[in-house]
Formats: structure tokens, sequence, C-alpha cells
């Protein structure tokens, strides 16, 4: 049996949320599997609808960590568990190194978790409970990295897999092809809107394409901070006609989107504490063979093969952005890449990727 314990976790949204549901179900594939996860409004239909064992844990942040953790080593101590796998240094710090010691530990970093500058007290917190884990899993070379300059030890890179792509069905379809309508090319962005995932520089680059590509349509999903700056930027530049924000869809209309699409774009930058540690949105869309557009400050090269589905440019640089964009567009070289994609995304199957967690224990 295998035991995944998690602050992230369906029907909350989120690609972290994403990868710990893609995770639970792959090793179903090899025993059965006990989750631990919080708490959410609609975790009652989910959980009956999915083939996973979850029990959910509510309270309060501060108390229901504690209570979780309780649970956790509760439920290795009367069991036969293969190993456990944790989301975050948090989810393993308060499990007790003897408790853990009965099987195998995996503790996943993404990079923007673990970013504290060495020797703060938060570092060393970090150091810690990772410190207790059999295996430390980084989701790109760039998070091992960044871990090992900070004191963590023995870090294996294991990149995210995808659970994508879905079917996409006909309704969904339409929905789509109302939104894009007759436009051509067709960017379109799935993420937070957040300082990191360069929005305002996407916006301002668009306006500056208008003139050789004047029926663009880029479209945006997802909600956030700077969703008013955003709006009010749009407005701003005049992009009415060319930009569509929605800030709340459905799996099914994400991915009727997506595949609608021509390119997928999200340079992203160093956002105070926050980087992109991989990027597991760029395999999604390569997964419905569309290249991508991402940045060069974190994990993006583990996703994006630059110059072959995809490039990889400065987030921070206007001109960078527009030249980039300029030469996917070009000739329609992003068919030719998004063939590319599709066929590199394949290698992010959990089928495969699962193996690699399995070849460890």
């Amino acid at each position: 049996m295998f035991l995944v314990s998690t602050r992230n976790f369906p029907p909350e949204l989120g690609g972290m949320q994403n990868l710990m549901e893609g995770l639970s179900n792959a090793l179903l594939n090899h025993g059965p599997v006990k989750v631990f996860a919080d708490n959410h409004d609609d975790a009652k239909i989910y959980d009956q609808n999915s083939k996973l064992s979850i029990e959910r844990v509510s309270g309060f942040k501060i108390f229901r960590k504690y209570r979780k953790a309780n649970l956790v080593k509760d439920f290795i101590e009367g069991n036969e568990i293969r190993a456990c796998f944790f989301d975050h240094w948090k989810s393993i710090e308060n499990i007790d190194l003897q408790i853990l010691k009965k099987s195998k530990s995996f503790c996943l970093i993404h990079s923007k978790e673990i970013n504290h500058p060495a020797g703060s007290s938060l570092n060393k917190r970090v150091v810690k409970a990772l410190n207790k884990a059999d295996f430390v899993i980084a989701n790109s070379k760039f998070t091992k990295e960044l871990a090992l300059k900070l004191g963590v030890k023995d870090v294996t890179v294991i990149n995210p897999g995808c659970n994508y792509p879905l079917t996409v069905n006909e309704k969904s379809r339409e929905f789509s092809k109302n939104i894009f309508g007759n436009s051509s090319p067709k960017l379109i962005t799935v993420s937070r809107l957040d300082g990191r995932k360069s929005h305002q520089n996407i916006l301002m680059t668009i306006k500056n394409l208008l003139p050789k590509f004047p029926n663009l349509k880029y479209v945006s999903i997802g909600d956030g901070e700077e969703k008013r700056n955003l709006e009010k930027l749009k407005i701003e530049l005049g992009l009415e006609k060319n930009v569509e924000l929605i800030f709340s869809s459905t799996e099914q209309e994400k991915v009727g989107l997506l595949e609608q699409s021509d390119v997928f774009v999200m340079p992203s930058v160093v956002y105070k504490k926050s980087v992109e540690g991989f990027g597991i949105s760029y395999i999604e869309a390569a997964s419905y063979g569309k290249p991508s557009i991402g940045g060069i400050y974190g994990g993006e090269g583990d996703a994006i093969k630059s110059g072959i589905t995809g490039y990889l440019c400065n987030g921070n640089d206007l001109n960078a952005i527009y030249e980039t964009l300029l030469k996917i567009l070009s000739d329609e070289k992003y068919k030719e890449l998004g063939n590319n994609a599709y066929e590199f995304s394949k290698e992010f199957s959990w089928e495969k990727i699962i193996k690699k967690y399995i070849s460890l224990i």
C-alpha cells in the first residue's frame, strides 16, 4: 500500500493539485493508495467519483497540520506501507523520523516553497524537514540546483507527469470555436494571474504585433491578484477585440481552448521569491500539439526544448517577447514546433514517470 499526504488536491484547482492527483492515480497501478488531503467545499462529490481512498482533514490551518500528521502517523503504524509521498516539506515536517523509517519516503520540492535565504529560520526548517525523507524529488534540474545551494542534500530530479490530453467534447469544442472565431494566429495562456507570469508584458507585446497580425486573438484562462490590473490594461491598450480574459472555466472549456489554439505563451519571470520550478502547463499544451514560449529564469528548460518544441525568452524584455513571437508565428513555424511538442509530451505520461518512483523504492 502507498500513502500520500498532501496540502494540494482536487477538486481545488492548480498545477500542484493536478500533480498530486496524477501521482496518486498512477500509483494505483502498483498497489492500493491512501490519500490524506485538506478538505474542500466540493470534496464529497469528487471523492465519491474517485478510485482513491481519500480522507479529508478539516479545521483551522494551524491545527489541521498537526491533526493530519497524527492521522498519517497512526495509519503508517497500523498498516504495511510500501512508500509514503509528501507534496511539501511542511507535510513531512511533523512526522516522526522513526515512523518514517517503517517505509520508503518521498518529499516533492518545486522551487518557490524552498526559496528562503540560506541560514534563515525558514531555510533551517526546510532542510531539517527534507532530511527526514529517503528521497527528495525536484521537479526540474533548476529546482535541484536551487535546493543544493540552500543546503539540501541528495536531490533526485523527476519531472511531473502530465494528466493530459483529455478528449474534448463537442460542446466544449463549439464553445472554444466561438471564443476564437475566425482569428489567426490564436495565442493562449493558462495560469494564475500573478506577477510571475508576465501577463502585462504579453498584452503590451500583442498590441505591438497587431500591425503584422491584425486578426490575432489572445485568450488568458485563470484568476488571481492581477485581474483588475489586466482588465484595465486591456482597455487602455484598446485590445477589447483581440484579448479575452477568462477568469473561470471548466476543465473541458480549458482543454477545448488549448485544442483550438496555435501557441501557448507564458514567459515567466522571477517575482519576489517566486520562480517557475518547471511549468507543467507547457507539457499540457504540448499534449495537444501546441508549442510554448516560456521564460529563461526557472525550470522551463526541462519542459520546453528551445528551438524544437518552442522557445525560451526573457519575460522582462518586451522586445525579446516580440521577437520570439514573431519568430514562431512567421511562416507558421508553430506548426512544425507543435508536432515536435506533441511527441515530446509523450515522455511525460504518468505511466512512464511513475516507473521512476517505483525504481527508487
